[in-house]
């Protein structure tokens, strides 16, 4: 089948970002674009509409393709869960939780079983295959038994393009050093370069492009400038950045916890043109916040030992007490209640385990063996909401619900809507909430509501499909994509 993969020279090297724009502009010239990631090393989740569990960025990819996103586009999904183990999550569905180095001994040919699988259902779905790979294609440790990079190209037999971040500096090594530690057979799989996060005009870079060509007869397709606020979301940690703005009216302070989960459920807040965004690792960073925000997690009782241990606890407690907002989402909801119970050992790996957690809402939870993930719809405050739930823990509440008219009542709001806690990703999204949640604060500071920021998704697809076609050279794109060149 017709395909191409984008590979990078590192983590967060851009590759998500060039595979959702190539397949929203494959999709405007005539193509049926398919996304697919043969494996995903994430916290950052996407729930399909027959409740199965993905990355992502390949449930956006698929957004941006026109498709309903499909297990099939990700087959395998690794979610970090500490102590250097990872919960395996196989199309869709959670199988175990396990140690890297068990998983590299034990997993190869299933994986590999999987990406053959998963590519042939993936081509059912359209014409044209957009493959991303993960971190870098000549992690030297690991390439005996790589199947994320130059396997999967071989396994779909399909060109490369490696994508390289100008921004961090070292571009030129990056990506000599990368070529030059493929074997001879993958180096001729790569058959074009983009540049990507470019400062200026890219008119300036031509002595670049073509010292970079010379040297390793590859042709730069395009040098992509700097998109800043293209309302992306983030595939994982490295995502996660503060949003300072001089002058902004309202701060927020997000926890940084370890194992922090979905963490891409506070950058809506990015767009909106009064808040600044500041991630809190620390007691002596907490600041004074207009509101605190306790973010998803993969292991909560090692995320509350954290908040324990490093004071913070302390600081959200007391922020609370006198009267400050604190919003919890999923295991930040957790956290934010009286008792966490782990009678099997499902998040600890010790049965039995109980913690007393911030105690500052009324809810108690049991971590049970079935994962909770589905889409859910709802009304907060009088405002419709939609979204979904990955969870294993049950929450018992006595207190009126945050979520209701959905098919259980979800969360915990305060009487007040200081404390609000629920199960619902991608609450922030939903921008009726987000402004009234965010006007609740202006007014408490003296200042006059605002309207939300429009955060138009299919539309985010279109404008970043468009600058991607500005820089792109599609004609030898083309050509590499129907083997022409």
């Amino acid at each position: 089948m017709r395909g191409v993969m984008i590979q990078g020279t590192s983590s967060d090297a851009g590759k998500s970002f060039v595979a959702t724009a190539l397949c929203r502009l494959l999709l405007q010239k005539g193509y049926r674009p398919v996304p697919f990631k043969p494996q995903n090393v994430s916290n950052n989740s996407y729930v399909t509409a027959d409740g199965k569990e993905i990355g992502r960025a390949q449930g956006l990819q698929a957004e941006a393709a026109g498709l309903e996103a499909s297990p099939f586009m990700n087959p395998l999904l690794l979610k970090p869960a500490g102590n250097g183990s990872s919960e395996i999550v196989l199309f869709g569905e959670r199988l175990e939780v396990m140690s890297g180095m068990a998983y590299r001994k034990s997993y190869y040919e299933q994986a590999i079983s999987a990406i053959q699988t998963g590519l042939a259902e993936a081509e059912r779905l359209g014409d044209t295959l957009v493959i991303e790979g993960a971190g870098s294609p000549v992690e030297m440790n690991l390439k005996k038994r790589e199947v994320v990079n130059m396997k999967t190209a071989e396994l779909a037999d399909v060109p490369v393009l490696l994508t390289a971040d100008i921004d961090r500096g070292g571009l030129f090594a990056s990506l000599v050093g990368t070529l030059a530690l493929l074997e001879e057979e993958e180096r001729r799989r790569v058959k074009g370069i983009i540049i990507n996060r470019f400062h200026g005009d890219p008119a300036f870079f031509e002595d670049g492009k073509k010292w970079i060509e010379d040297y390793t007869g590859i042709p730069v397709l395009a040098v992509l400038p700097f998109l800043p606020g293209h309302a992306l979301e983030g595939e994982d940690s490295l995502s996660i950045r503060n949003v300072n703005r001089e002058g902004a009216h309202i701060k927020l302070a997000v926890i940084r916890l370890p194992y922090v989960s979905n963490g891409s459920d506070i950058e809506p807040f990015a767009f909106e043109e009064d808040v600044s965004v500041h991630w809190v690792g620390s007691a002596d960073t907490f600041g004074q916040p207009d509101a605190v925000i306790i973010p998803g997690t993969k292991s909560a009782f090692a995320d509350l030992r954290f908040l324990k241990d490093t004071g913070l606890a302390q600081k959200i407690c007391s922020f609370a007490e006198k009267g400050g907002t604190v919003m919890g989402l999923c295991g930040g909801f957790q956290l934010m209640g009286r008792e966490l119970v782990d009678p099997e050992g499902r998040d600890t790996g010790v049965p039995g385990s109980i913690e007393r957690a911030l105690s500052l809402i009324p809810a108690d939870t049991v971590f049970q063996k079935k994962k909770t993930v589905i889409r859910t719809t709802g009304t907060a405050n009088g405002i419709p909401l939609s979204g979904y739930e990955i969870h294993f823990g049950r929450t018992t509440v006595d207190g009126p619900p945050f979520l209701t008219g959905a098919s259980h009542a979800d969360g915990y709001r305060s009487e007040d809507g200081r404390l609000c806690g629920t199960y619902l990703h991608h609450l922030f999204y939903n921008d009726a909430f987000r402004a009234d949640w965010l006007n609740r604060l202006r007014l408490e500071k003296g200042l006059t509501k605002r309207p939300p920021a429009d955060i138009n998704r299919d539309g985010t697809y279109d404008r970043i499909a468009a600058h991607l076609e500005k820089y792109l050279d599609w004609p030898a794109f083309e050509a590499i994509l129907e083997d022409r060149q």
